[in-house]
């Protein structure tokens, strides 16, 4: 029997389009490498196997990262760029994306704009900066936008997934200074 890479399915969803948009990504993870499984199956499946969790941040911890996280600056030219790559999936024709245009049966919503947003400062933070730069709405719009994005039965037709669109959203949707 083949096994199915779990990227290639990401056309399907188990809940409805309304629930799955409160979410803020999806991503997608492969399977573990056979070694990898190997180890797994030798962990979970040992009897003894000892179920003690360490705690590694306390709830002040959580609001106290929370709260840097909130104070990562993101310019407004990169706020008016992650509206434009949200209305680019809505309107792709106003942004001479014809050919994109023919597989997209409905663009990302406003949660899609508020979680590019929240992400990408959150990345900023993680990777020690108090600003957001333009590679961190690039890095985090996959996993954002992979399943705001529902494209048409012709898409499916033509082997196009949404990381093909989300991939051309961002190569060709301009950050205006």
């Amino acid at each position: 029997m083949a096994t199915q890479n779990p990227v290639e399915n990401e056309g399907t969803y188990p809940l409805p389009e309304a629930q799955i948009d409160r979410f803020m990504m999806k991503v997608f993870v492969n399977y573990p490498s056979k070694e990898d499984e190997l180890e797994i199956m030798r962990r979970i499946s040992n009897m003894q196997f000892d179920y003690t969790v360490n705690q590694v941040l306390t709830k002040e911890d959580i609001f106290a990262i929370r709260g840097e996280v909130n104070k990562v600056k993101i310019s407004e030219s990169l706020e008016k760029y992650i509206i434009e790559l949200v209305s680019a999936s809505r309107k792709p024709k106003e942004y001479k994306l014809d050919h994109e245009a023919q597989y997209i049966q409905f663009g990302a919503s406003p949660r899609a704009s508020i979680n590019l947003n929240l992400a990408s400062r959150a990345l900023a933070y993680l990777e020690g900066r108090d600003y957001v730069l333009p590679e961190d709405i690039k890095e985090v719009a996959l996993d954002v936008l992979n399943h705001r994005i529902i494209l048409n039965y012709e898409a499916e037709a033509d082997n196009v997934r949404t990381s093909d669109i989300i991939k051309v959203l961002l190569s060709k949707v301009p950050i205006n200074k």
